[in-house]
């Protein structure tokens, strides 16, 4: 049969992947590796490719996971791809320049075999299968064993921090990659970016695609995993060091957003003479077999998708949320969020401190740009969540930029958007409003910056409007949503929570906003009747006579509560539930009244106009100390606006609120601790952040496939 495969279904057959998934031993010197490694393909770009090659070498693999620990072909597959490394980055001089294309093509096999072996065993039977033993003489039973996990890890971390992407000598000061640099340039008209900088672009992505697929054990435990040996190797010895400039490494693949090379442009082309340093080889005995293995080749189209974002960005995220979620080790914190939390400005001069081996310095006017224009994706709120809270640094940036609408706008729209996105992308988006609401400059600048015609909001055309008040519209359109589909207390809370953060700084409220905050009371005090029904229904039932006499709801004893069914007992909790809103709801508007009513007229107009809504809460016990307050505002207005005669004009109502908020004797107004919420993260966060990062992995990572019957971290429509 040879080796050219002309169907997917010939794979199993084919005699190169038979002979490494056979019982004979292949010596790391073997020119089998040669054949193998030389081939031309444009490497899958969807997950789609990726599970029909893995269907379609299922039996392969089996093979290689039986007979591996015998012959150790997984090993010298391994050692082969770290001497082409270590080539590509000592042997400028070398004569034979296929060590980057070989070490790419290398580095995709490993990848693939290594995502089937992780899926199928634990990690300490992986790890024999990296364990290789070499026979010292015929008789001789002497063992050398080398641990391949750690120095393939270091290797891959070292290709990610090392190899430039495009143009690189304008990167490094690397001598042997100016020396390839000029190699290539006077060998290909394509210059760099066609011959060497894709090849590398492609080599950076498969060596953060497989740093991935090495953490992706993960997946495969309900637990999360707290003692791990892949977790030990990147948290210690020769891999440690490296932490902050993978870190950094990252984050500029975010920043830079570089798109992928079009199909197939990293295929070195033979020059017209015929005479090409490849000439013959991309072409030769192992080309049939790849063409079909990676699924169509050169031909093979990407997805529209991935033609319009970059992967390695895409990719390098992934990576970078993954590192920076595993569990600390025993022993020490995990470096990686240390770095995470540690990094500066690269205007910034002070000096770092000397128990933080792990700080860098990072562009922050470039980070915040991509954070910026990447929002629409769950993975970068993440990492923005991961910032604010994580990195004083970088949120103090943030909260300094004078543009912070650019920011803040991305996050509005989300929320806007809430029926369409998953609940924890929902949750970070307004986690991060907390967090930026915490400060009072945040507070008060949001309601200078003027917005024009914000098209993505529908209900009400907004032709201007200050980016405050659009905030409190979509953070109030939440809540209703959440009230009447999810019923989530979570969302609840920091909706609320950012609202009343705000409260003190309200200034000239939109209209439309000023009646939003009316029309929640509004709603609440709604549902609040509806309950109270319900629950006093049940109580009565309970007590068996519908002519009993009922004690106020307000001052049910425990006696009472003890002929409560299960449904009972609901009603009175929903019950304790809306009126903590309602509490939160009378707090937040009393906060704006006694701190800028002055500046609000609007919200005070508002609250005339609906002002029957109080009525009922004047006397509650639960709400009369902040209905002093309200009410006396709503008495003193109401008293002017009786003065100043019937059927008065909005414009004229307005004028005397303006007026007589200047006469208001604000020492009437009883004084309430300011409202201040923090936002602080559960115990044992990882329980949230680990499943959702890894969800993030499964659902968008580039060119990965996992069967989804094997996966035991989450539920499939948790992602």
């Amino acid at each position: 049969m040879g080796a050219n495969s002309s169907s997917i279904s010939e794979l199993p057959e084919n005699e190169y992947l038979q002979k490494l998934s056979g019982s004979e031993p292949i010596s790391e010197n073997d020119p089998f590796w040669n054949q193998l490694l030389s081939f031309s393909f444009t490497t899958p770009t969807n997950s789609a490719d990726l599970k029909l090659l893995e269907e379609a070498t299922i039996s392969v693999c089996k093979s290689l996971v039986e007979k591996n620990p015998r012959t150790g072909n997984l090993g010298s597959l391994i050692k082969v791809f770290l001497s082409r490394t270590k080539e590509l980055k000592i042997s400028a001089e070398c004569q034979n320049h296929l060590f980057i294309w070989q070490a790419h093509n290398a580095l995709f096999i490993i990848c693939c075999l290594l995502k089937v072996f992780i899926s199928r065993m634990s990690e300490e039977e992986l790890q024999l299968h990296f364990t290789y033993e070499e026979k010292a003489g015929p008789s001789s039973y002497g063992t050398e064993c080398e641990d391949l996990i750690e120095e393939l890890l270091c290797c891959l971390i070292q290709l990610i921090v090392e190899i430039p992407l495009l143009y690189p000598c304008q990167h490094t000061d690397s001598n042997w990659w100016k020396w390839l640099c000029s190699w290539y340039r006077g060998r290909y008209s394509g210059g760099v970016t066609s011959a060497l900088g894709d090849i590398t672009y492609s080599i950076s992505l498969e060596a953060v695609t497989t740093l991935i697929v090495f953490l992706s054990c993960q997946l495969f435990h309900k637990e999360i995993l707290r003692e791990s040996i892949i977790h030990r190797y990147l948290m210690h010895g020769r891999c440690l060091p490296y932490t902050s400039r993978l870190v950094k490494t990252l984050l500029y693949n975010f920043i830079r957003q570089e798109r992928s090379p079009p199909p197939g442009t990293h295929v070195f082309q033979q020059q017209t003479d015929g005479g090409g340093l490849l000439y013959g080889i991309a072409s030769g005995v192992a080309t049939g077999l790849w063409t079909v293995f990676t699924l169509g080749g050169v031909g093979s189209k990407a997805s529209a998708q991935l033609e319009q974002c970059s992967p390695l960005a895409s990719q390098s995220l992934l990576l970078l949320l993954v590192l920076a979620n595993l569990t600390d080790a025993p022993d020490i914190p995990n470096p990686y969020r240390q770095a995470i939390m540690s990094f500066k400005n690269t205007q910034d001069n002070t000096a770092f401190s000397s128990s933080n081996p792990h700080a860098f310095q990072i562009n922050f006017n470039s980070l915040y740009t991509a954070l910026c224009e990447q929002q629409k994706s769950d993975q970068a709120t993440l990492l923005l969540y991961m910032l604010l809270h994580q990195n004083s640094n970088m949120r103090t940036y943030v909260l300094a930029r004078t543009d912070i609408e650019n920011l803040v706008l991305p996050i509005l729209e989300i929320l806007y958007h809430v029926e369409e996105r998953n609940s924890h992308h929902v949750y970070m988006a307004l986690i991060i409003l907390l967090i930026l609401t915490e400060d009072d400059g945040f507070n008060r600048s949001i309601h200078e910056v003027i917005l024009k015609n914000i098209t993505w909001y529908a209900e009400r055309v907004l032709t201007e409007i200050s980016l405050g008040s659009l905030l409190i519209l979509v953070v109030i359109r939440t809540i209703q949503y959440n009230m009447t589909r999810t019923r989530d207390k979570y969302l609840h809370t920091n909706c609320l929570a950012a609202l009343a953060n705000m409260s003190a700084q309200f200034r000239s409220l939109h209209q439309y906003a000023a009646q939003r905050i009316i029309s929640l009371f509004s709603l609440l005090s709604k549902k609040h009747n509806k309950v109270l029904e319900q629950a006093t229904q049940s109580l009565r039932g309970s007590l068996g006579s519908n002519d009993s006499p009922l004690p106020d709801y307000h001052f049910w004893e425990m006696s009472d509560c003890l002929h409560f069914s299960e449904t009972k007992l609901r009603h009175a909790q929903d019950l304790n539930v809306i009126e903590e809103v309602i509490r939160m709801m009378l707090e937040i508007i009393n906060s704006c009244l006694t701190n800028s009513l002055h500046h609000n007229p609007n919200l005070v107009y508002a609250l005339l106009y609906k002002r029957d809504l109080f009525e009922q809460f004047r006397t509650h016990p639960s709400f009369q100390d902040i209905m002093q307050n309200i009410d006396l505002v709503i008495s003193f207005f109401s008293s002017r606006l009786e003065q100043a005669g019937a059927e008065l004009s909005v414009e004229r109502v307005l004028e005397i609120i303006k007026q007589g908020a200047v006469a208001l004797p604000k020492d009437r107004l009883r004084k309430f601790p300011e409202l201040k919420f923090k936002y602080v993260e559960e115990e044992q966060p990882e329980e949230f952040f680990i499943p959702y990062v890894w969800s993030l992995v499964y659902n968008s990572a580039v060119a990965l496939y996992w069967n989804p019957r094997d996966i035991q971290l989450f539920t499939m429509d948790s992602g």
